[in-house]
């Protein structure tokens, strides 16, 4: 049994009153496990057609499910292949009840390691523009690798505090995710180490944070746009009196209705708008959410959104890439049957940084003087040799029938294992491709995992190295 703090008992017996002993035996009850599906790949029915192990739909998720711990689905290929995103369901609300539009231009402020940020960017479906920040720089490159594996074209990633953001990005954001630092008291059960911080820190310390990101937030949010507010936390402090600090500072923001599953509690009042998610309410660990919306400007109400957004897309210069990195280029794209990834090559600018050419997303100007993880869709590089080698971000964007010179593997083949081990890969005589000088795209039933080249009847393994599978 997890040794839980008296302050923090009393707190909650205080919060829950008849409810408080149904709350302290969800801790002798097992933790729930949840996967959320990649619809940029895969739909939902599709999903349910080949997962490999036994799923539960999650009720309050539209594209969520629950699976049991023993099956392990991270080791499994199409984990790999960006199909799902392994997340625990109460954390998959935030991201479910911010009501992105696609073409809208949204900002997750605290975004690793980028379970909320994949989710947001499903919604976008390559349109719009997202930006996905984290301020620590070893937590966002955690970020960009999911970012990354889930296909995503049209995001910066950046590892900036959310006041410098704010400076360079005032009242740019159409939607807003802050799910906030918090004292964690929603994982103490799935983290027990959680609670030793809570000992030493505290909720009034997290509380001081919260007020800070999201004054830098509220002055990058549209006049009309909503501010998706969540902690996994069930401090007053850090939940209503985060809420309240927010109404009082700023009396152009409006707390909005949001949908309450079964399960779900109003939050305390005057604030029953908001959400608490509580586990021995639902399956999942728990969750606070608020959703507040900046009051739309006078001239923003009459000429409405798309003004805007005809601007954002305005077409920019290419910035310094050479003709023969160009020429390299196109020529590549010509074996690739994507429409809209050339939509995207003809209407968007190019930036070449680092020896790379990254597609730059249309709706949000790049500027150069902050910290970038990640500018938009890493298309590749030419090497010394005048040949192109195109990124592993580039594969997971692709599907299988977009690329002429693919090798479709099954799940089961262990080729497929070794190839996400780094090791090259012996082919059978029958294989054979369009091009044997071209890089190969490799799939696992037709999703995409990776490059190869081919030596005869050897595939040199082109796998990112730090995407390996370790054994």
């Amino acid at each position: 049994m997890i040794r839980l703090p008296d302050t923090f008992c009393k707190e909650m017996k205080e919060l829950l009153d008849t409810e408080y002993e149904d709350y302290i035996l969800s801790f002798e009850k097992p933790r729930h496990y949840g996967l959320r599906i990649n619809t940029t790949k895969l739909s939902k029915e599709q999903f349910e057609q080949i997962v490999p192990f036994q799923v539960k739909e999650i009720p309050f998720i539209s594209n969520g499910f629950y699976y049991q711990e023993n099956d392990e689905p991270a080791k499994h290929p199409f984990y790999y292949a960006g199909l799902y995103y392994l997340q625990e369901p109460s954390a998959m609300t935030p991201a479910e009840l911010l009501p992105v539009e696609q073409g809208d231009c949204v900002l997750d402020l605290c975004a690793a390691p980028g379970g909320k940020a994949t989710q947001l960017a499903a919604k976008l479906n390559g349109t719009g523009v997202l930006l996905a920040n984290d301020i620590s720089v070893s937590r966002a490159r955690g970020l960009l690798k999911n970012i990354e594996l889930n296909g995503v074209p049209n995001c910066y990633v950046t590892a900036e505090a959310p006041e410098k953001l704010a400076r360079q990005y005032p009242e740019c954001f159409d939607k807003i995710l802050v799910d906030a630092p918090c004292s964690g008291e929603g994982m103490f059960r799935k983290e027990p180490s959680l609670i030793r911080s809570w000992i030493e820190r505290g909720p009034a310390v997290y509380h001081e944070m919260q007020t800070e990101i999201l004054d830098a937030a509220v002055k990058m949010l549209r006049p009309g746009g909503l501010l998706l507010y969540s902690t996994c936390t069930f401090s007053k402090t850090e939940d209503e009196e985060t809420v309240a600090y927010l109404l009082q500072r700023y009396p152009e923001l409006i707390l909005k209705e949001l949908p309450h599953p079964a399960g779900f509690q109003n939050g305390l009042p005057p604030y029953g708008q908001c959400i608490r998610i509580y586990p021995h309410r639902v399956e999942g660990e728990g969750h606070f959410l608020a959703l507040l919306q900046k009051e739309p400007a006078a001239q923003e109400s009459l000429n409405g959104s798309d003004s805007r957004k005809e601007k954002r897309s305005e077409k920019r210069n290419h910035s310094m890439i050479s003709k023969d990195i160009m020429k390299a280029l196109d020529a590549f794209m010509q074996t690739i049957h994507s429409p809209v990834l050339h939509k995207m090559l003809s209407e968007q600018e190019l930036l070449f940084k680092d020896e790379n050419v990254y597609l730059l997303p249309a709706g949000l100007k790049y500027k150069s003087n902050l910290r970038y993880l990640r500018t938009g869709l890493l298309l590749g590089s030419m090497d010394r040799n005048g040949r192109w080698e195109p990124s592993q971000a580039l594969a997971m964007y692709l599907n299988g029938h977009e690329y002429e010179n693919c090798l479709s593997l099954k799940a089961d083949d262990i080729n497929v294992i070794k190839y996400l081990k780094g090791e090259t890969i012996l082919l059978q005589d029958a294989f054979q491709i369009h091009d044997q000088k071209a890089p190969v795209l490799v799939c696992v039933e037709d999703y995409p995992l990776g490059w190869g080249r081919l030596n005869q009847h050897m595939l040199k393994n082109k796998y990112a190295a730090g995407w390996r599978m370790q054994s």
